[in-house]
């Protein structure tokens, strides 16, 4: 390939991984070969001048579109523990105990390298599950009611350092089962927590049994035939679901699409309920067919849905067998995985940690990389993680991106700069994807998500600059991160965006006609006076979510924005939502609080909305303009 400039005397500056080039980085003097599947980005240079737009492009090398044949029945690594019901039920608790044993402990476990997926093939299991940190437990049934837990799933504030509150819970997952419990469910969790495809038969109880705090939540697909009661969560989310009842609500309860949801009564109590969601799939999951042979299911694209999608039957859709999938695990590397993805395989991506050396880059319509166990992409040297073409289908489901200590211009971007085809049919789903900058280790990210596609949907994502972990992995000159997410591309939906703790706007919003259901933010804690966090000259701080000035369509539900400023508690913000002034832009139910009444936010959403109580009670927006 060649690359050219129009302005004389321009120097030009390349990378081959995907990564942002700068002025350090390789000089173009000659026609670049491609040989292997690669995304080349380019900028011209000339000083007393502005550097040029970076230009993109991605070449796949080899690809047949038919990925070489696969296991259907594969190894897939000592991380993934499978049960038959043939196996005694003491059998099966013995091996959850010892596994939860490892992944319990909050001082210990919550920053560890360890990764577990427990996967039920379909029968009646008599068990009890404590999920632990990284853990991932599913049903291998077709349907939720192929595997049933006589028994318990249970998360709780397990630990004496917890205190009682479940504020920590992050990183583990249930899905694809069916529940009879005794005395009701417990599910206490914070982020990062999903709970998909569940069939509680019974009740279930979102808060920890000593009725400390908790701080999650997200739950989809589900049918609870009980109660459902959230009763000390601060916020939480619930999609395309059904409950007999619901109870509870701190701040702010989200439903969409979920029969038996309470009313819209925001701000008192805090519930805000859409009767459908627009735009909506139910995320990919691994089943074992009649054959005993691995397949993948694919849920169809659903528009303003209501109730589980198995609620009357099985979830419509098409499978794909494991014959298609390239099974990731120990020992793989960048290159192996992205030779994989350019021979047209998907990804089924087992627990573990993989350092990336270069950028994954998906470019084939339709891939799906499924990920169990909370596999770990970390990627090293400073180059991108994840880059996905601007193509139909794509579906990312169960990932983690850890920022590495090298800074990573994005870590996940989904279409390049300038994407303009309509994915409207099919679009590119991020679901369960997960961002972390700092914690584990001293990450360094600017931006976590990238999104350009055009009608992407980004169901529950949790984008963390983190605020604690391992010594020497946080602090405001450590694990710097300017944004969690950047939506360019047009009718992008977020359903259930968590984004916490980014040293600038958390989010920015440049596309036309976005809609977000559900927005959870805290603003960065140790931000360490007011001169190192304006926004602009005399504009106190950064708004958490920010709509581009020149968006005329844009709409917002259930939105909450909260402030500890423990490092300096004198620090304001000025507003939590910044948007454009025109009737097109409408936000409902958006509210801050100061946590503790350390720091302030003076505003809501641009002038309008109290300032922060000292209280912790919330400010409170119904509707906006």
């Amino acid at each position: 390939m060649t690359l050219a400039d129009a302005t004389a005397g321009a120097s030009i500056r390349y990378t081959r991984d995907g990564s942002t080039p700068t002025a350090a980085s390789t000089l173009y003097s000659a026609p670049i070969s491609v040989t292997a599947t690669a995304t080349i980005k380019a900028i011209a240079i000339k000083s007393g001048l502005a550097d040029s737009a970076v230009a993109s492009a991605t070449y796949t090398i080899g690809a047949s579109g038919s990925c070489p044949t696969q296991s259907d029945t594969p190894d897939f690594g000592p991380n993934v523990h499978i049960y038959d019901p043939s196996m005694s039920s003491a059998t099966i608790q013995a091996q959850l105990d010892a596994q939860f044993a490892q992944m319990k402990d909050t001082a210990s476990a919550q920053f560890s390298e360890n990764r577990v997926a427990q996967l039920f093939k379909p029968g009646t299991y008599a068990v009890d599950d404590n999920v632990g940190y990284y853990t991932s437990v599913a049903g291998l049934g077709q349907n939720p009611g192929d595997v049933t837990i006589n028994g318990h799933v249970t998360v709780d504030a397990f630990n004496a350092s917890d205190a009682g509150n479940a504020t920590q819970n992050f990183w583990r997952s249930a899905e694809n089962l069916a529940i009879n419990p005794v005395g009701g469910n417990r599910w206490a969790v914070a982020q990062a927590a999903p709970f998909r495809r569940i069939d509680v038969r019974g009740d279930l109880q979102l808060y920890p049994a000593s009725y400390g705090w908790a701080s999650g939540g997200y739950i989809a697909d589900t049918k609870v035939s009980g109660q459902a009661a959230s009763i000390s969560q601060q916020q939480w989310y619930t999609r395309d679901s059904n409950v007999g009842s619901w109870a509870g609500g701190v701040w702010n309860m989200v439903f969409s699409g979920t029969a038996g949801a309470p009313a819209n009564t925001f701000p008192n109590p805090p519930e805000t309920t859409l009767a459908t969601t627009p735009v909506s799939r139910d995320v990919p999951y691994l089943y074992i067919d009649g054959a005993g042979k691995y397949r993948v299911f694919l849920p169809s694209l659903r528009t303003n849905a209501s109730g589980a999608s198995w609620a009357n039957g099985s979830t419509p859709g098409t499978s794909q067998p494991m014959s298609q999938f390239y099974v990731v695990k120990a020992g793989d590397t960048a290159a192996t995985i992205n030779n994989a993805l350019s021979q047209g395989c998907n990804l089924f991506v087992t627990p573990g940690v993989y350092h990336l050396n270069q950028t994954l880059n998906i470019t084939r319509p339709n891939t799906v990389v499924l990920g169990i166990g909370y596999p770990t992409f970390v990627p090293d040297n400073g180059v991108n993680a994840i880059q996905v073409a601007d193509v139909d289908g794509v579906r990312l489901k169960g990932l983690l991106i850890d920022a590495g200590t090298t800074n990573s211009a994005a870590l996940l971007t989904v279409g390049p700069s300038g994407s303009s085809a309509s994915h409207a049919g099919n679009p590119t789903t991020i679901q369960d994807v997960f961002f972390r900058i700092g914690g584990q280790i001293a990450g360094k990210a600017t931006t976590s998500l990238i999104v350009n596609s055009n009608n992407a949907i980004i169901d529950h994502i949790w984008a963390w600059r983190a605020d604690h972990g391992k010594a020497g992995t946080f602090g405001w000159t450590t694990n710097t991160a300017d944004t969690g997410v950047i939506v360019n591309g047009s009718s992008v939906l977020a359903t259930g965006l968590f984004v916490e703790h980014y040293q600038k706007h958390e989010v920015i919003w440049n596309g036309q006609n976005g809609k977000t259901i559900f927005f959870q933010n805290e603003m960065p804690y140790d931000v360490p006076n007011q001169a190192a966090w304006m926004s602009a000259a005399g504009v106190n701080g950064y708004a958490a979510y920010k709509v581009g000035a020149g968006v005329t369509t844009h709409e917002a539900w259930g939105l909450g924005s909260y402030c500890y400023f423990n490092v300096n508690p004198a620090v304001n913000s000025y507003h939590a939502f910044e948007v454009p002034s025109t009737p097109g832009v409408k936000f409902h139910n958006a509210l801050t609080v100061s946590l503790g009444g350390v720091g302030t936010i003076t505003h809501v959403i641009n002038d309008v909305g109290a300032v922060t109580a000292s209280d912790t009670t919330p400010s409170n927006v119904v509707a906006y303009p």
